[in-house]
Order: structure tokens, then C-alpha cells, then sequence
């Protein structure tokens, strides 16, 4: 009996020195870093669909001659001039048409001359009708005769009026206010009907044409707001003009029309990057620097109540400027390391800086 208790008099003691000897240990170990500590944050964010495509124009107008056979007499823009509607940019040699619309002048008054003869005699005739004074056969000439005359004066107004279109089409002219973007024309140069002289990017408006993925399809709408990545990093806000309803079978992928503003000047051929906005959606936000990425995999450090981070594995989706989107794995109440976290270890003691203070 005697020997029992000593033997739990023995374990007690050596329980109690062990006790006393851990807790010290516990109480000295070091501070492995201060931290920052912050609470992720709910933000309204925008869904954001990736795009890439090429800078085209809205509409390019390809100005050609329409009459053949003449001479290049002046080329009076160049390409980059900024033009308006129904201005000159070149003119063709004029004076063979020139010729023959004086020549159609003079048909013209040789056959109204022929009808104010034709006209005087149908008239008389019509007077004499049924008198015997004519027979029914000179009378009927007559009036074929007057309607001969009208219809040559009808032609050959037509043809004047044919000449006077070849006169204005010898100089060329815009179509519509826009940039010149290309030019063909060479002093000197005879051309012929339908040959190309300048290119017009009509009202300067150049679209970005983004390729998108399939499946975001039914959310792309015209009036979304698109921002693209143009040189030096400069960026640009557009909306979308039209959906194409079509997919391409080659690259499973459709393509957006991206209106942009025509004082940015975009460069027309750039293949560039951006993304279309859709409608916000809530997003739980950490500071970007909060994100530990190891092995491909993203992590964040949280702070508990007994001072120790604790490493936590999330996914992560929406960035913006300095903030990520955390999609799961993480505790919206929990406090997480704002910096520092890539010099950590899980489990490790920490000092958050209010506490430092």
C-alpha cells in the first residue's frame, strides 16, 4: 500500500515538472513576422469577358473612277487627309466630254426647232380637220410628225443630261466625310471605268472587331460597355455595336463590333486585346499582395485568435487594379494576412501591427 503511493506521488511530481517546463517553451517561442491583418471586402464587380481582335474600319469606301479613258490631271489629297462630303480629290482631263456636251447643246436646239416646226404644222392641221381642206392621210403625218419631234427633243435632253454626268464625274470627289486611307491615283495616269483611285474611312469610325469565346454569346449585347489595350499600354473605351449571330467553324469563336470614338484615332490594322463588361456581381475581394501562389496553386494566410497564421487554399477569379476575387475556400469574417505572406509558414506565430502598437 505503502509502495503504491509513493509510485503516484512519483507521477504526479513528474507530470507537474513536464507542465512546468512546456509552458515556458510555448511562452518564448519567436514571433515569426508582424503582419498586417485585413477582412476581405465585399465589392459590386463587373463580369468580364476576355477579347482580342484586329482595328478595322467602320465602313471603308472604295472611290473609283466611273467614266474611262482620261487622263489624270490633279491629285489634290493624299493619304491622312481628313476630307468632307462631296469635296474634289482629284480631277481627269474633261475636255473630250467637254466637246461633247456642247455637241448635245446643239441637238437639243436642232430638235426643239423641229418640234416648233412640227408643232406649227399639227397645229394647222388639227384647224383644217374635217374641212377637206387636208386629206385624213397628210393630216394624220402631221401629227405623227409633231409626236416624232417631241420624243427627239426628249432624247436628246437625255443625252445632254448623260453628257453632263460624264462632265462631273471627271472630277472625283468624296463620298462622305472620312479619312483618306489609300491612294491609287497617278498624275498622268489614263484610267479606266472602275479603277480604283482612293480608299475612305467614312466619318473617320474605326471598330474593334473582338473575337469572343461561344459560350459567352447569349450575354454579349449591344450598348455593353468594351475597353481595349491599345500602344504604350493606352486604353480605350468603346461600345458594342452588333453581335455577329454566326460562329466560325474554325475557331469556335464569334465575333463582337466594338464602336470606338473617333477622336481616339485608333491605328486601323492593330491586333489588340480587352474585355467586355457585363452586369456586376458581387465579388469577395482581398488585397492582390495577400495572394501566396506555390506550385501553381493560390493561398492565403489568415490570422486565428491564438496568433498563428494558418494557410488556406481558395480559387480565385476577377482581378481589379490592386484587389483579386476569391471564389472559395476562404471565410468572409476571417482576418488575413495583407502582406508578408510569401515569408510564412502554416502554423507560424505572428504579431498582427495593432498588437505591435
Amino acid at each position: 500500500m505503502r509502495c503504491s503511493q509513493l509510485l503516484c506521488a512519483a507521477i504526479i511530481g513528474g507530470t507537474l515538472v513536464l507542465d512546468t517546463q512546456a509552458a515556458p517553451a510555448q511562452q518564448n517561442e519567436a514571433v515569426a513576422l508582424t503582419v498586417v491583418a485585413a477582412k476581405p471586402v465585399e465589392r459590386q464587380w463587373p463580369e468580364i469577358v476576355p477579347a482580342s481582335g484586329w482595328l478595322r474600319p467602320w465602313h471603308e469606301a472604295v472611290i473609283a473612277a466611273e467614266i474611262g479613258g482620261l487622263r489624270v490631271t490633279d491629285v489634290l489629297v493624299d493619304v491622312g487627309y481628313v476630307v468632307s462630303k462631296g469635296q474634289p480629290l482629284a480631277r481627269l482631263a474633261d475636255e473630250t466630254v467637254r466637246a461633247e456636251f456642247r455637241k448635245e447643246e446643239a441637238l437639243l436646239a436642232s430638235a426643239k426647232a423641229d418640234l416648233a416646226k412640227a408643232r406649227a404644222n399639227a397645229d394647222r392641221a388639227r384647224k383644217v380637220q374635217g374641212s377637206g381642206a387636208l386629206s385624213d392621210e397628210k393630216i394624220t403625218e402631221y401629227l405623227i410628225a409633231e409626236q416624232t419631234a417631241v420624243a427627239a427633243v426628249d432624247s436628246a435632253k437625255a443625252s445632254l443630261e448623260s453628257q453632263r454626268i460624264k462632265l462631273a464625274q471627271a472630277t472625283i470627289r468624296a463620298p462622305d466625310d472620312g479619312l483618306i486611307t489609300s491612294r491609287s491615283a497617278q498624275l498622268g495616269a489614263v484610267v479606266s471605268s472602275g479603277t480604283e483611285l482612293f480608299r475612305l474611312v467614312r466619318q473617320q469610325r474605326v471598330e474593334w472587331q473582338a473575337e469572343i469565346s461561344a459560350r459567352y454569346l447569349p450575354l454579349i449585347k449591344a450598348g455593353l460597355i468594351a475597353t481595349i489595350v491599345g500602344p504604350g499600354e493606352r486604353r480605350m473605351q468603346g461600345t458594342v455595336r452588333l453581335v455577329a449571330p454566326t460562329v466560325s467553324t474554325d475557331t469556335g469563336r464569334a465575333l463582337a463590333y466594338v464602336a470606338l470614338p473617333a477622336q481616339a484615332h485608333p491605328p486601323i490594322g492593330l491586333y489588340v486585346t480587352g474585355e467586355i463588361e457585363l452586369a456586376a456581381t458581387a465579388a469577395l475581394t482581398v488585397p492582390e499582395t495577400a495572394l501566396i501562389m506555390r506550385d501553381g496553386i493560390a493561398y492565403v494566410f489568415t490570422v486565428g485568435s491564438d496568433k498563428r497564421a494558418l494557410r488556406v487554399r481558395v480559387e480565385t477569379g476577377r482581378r481589379n487594379g490592386s484587389e483579386v476575387e476569391i471564389l472559395s475556400g476562404l471565410d468572409p469574417w476571417a482576418d488575413v494576412v495583407a502582406a508578408g505572406g510569401t515569408f510564412l509558414s502554416d502554423r507560424a506565430l505572428v504579431r498582427v501591427e495593432e498588437d505591435a502598437r
